[in-house]
């Protein structure tokens, strides 16, 4: 079974290489520039797939990542979620929203490690 992962990211270099590295490991990636536009379509089940993880960037114009994780837990609270972030002291923003944090700059066995951790627990 193919798992979708929802990336969001506004710096589409990094979008497009954990797209890449994610899609090679058998994953469908579903990116977004947008954590708005990414909020709007969970609201409108406007995806071509069931959403199984999301990866969101911290930092990002008009929404940062702590308030979509914020806004996404009022209606998808079980959702598995992998923030990646340069700031360590970001993990703060996070506390009880059961998110999982990583700082930058994320390895791409790292990024394949945590992303497995999430989706698959009974793999681990």
């Amino acid at each position: 079974m193919q798992r979708t992962v929802l990336l969001i990211d506004d710096n589409a270099i990094q979008a497009a290489t954990r797209q890449t590295i994610l899609k090679r490991a058998g994953y469908f990636v579903i990116p977004a520039l947008n954590a708005e536009r990414a909020l709007q379509q969970f609201r409108e089940n406007d995806f071509p797939s069931e959403i199984n993880m999301v990866i969101t960037d911290h930092i990002m114009p008009n929404m940062s990542g702590a308030e979509f994780v914020r806004e996404l837990r009022t209606f998808r609270p079980e959702l598995p979620v992998m923030v990646i972030s340069g700031l360590e002291d970001a993990e703060e923003e996070y506390q009880g929203m059961n998110v999982l944090f990583r700082l930058k700059p994320l390895l791409p066995d790292n990024l394949l490690a945590s992303v497995d951790r999430l989706i698959r627990p009974d793999a681990a």
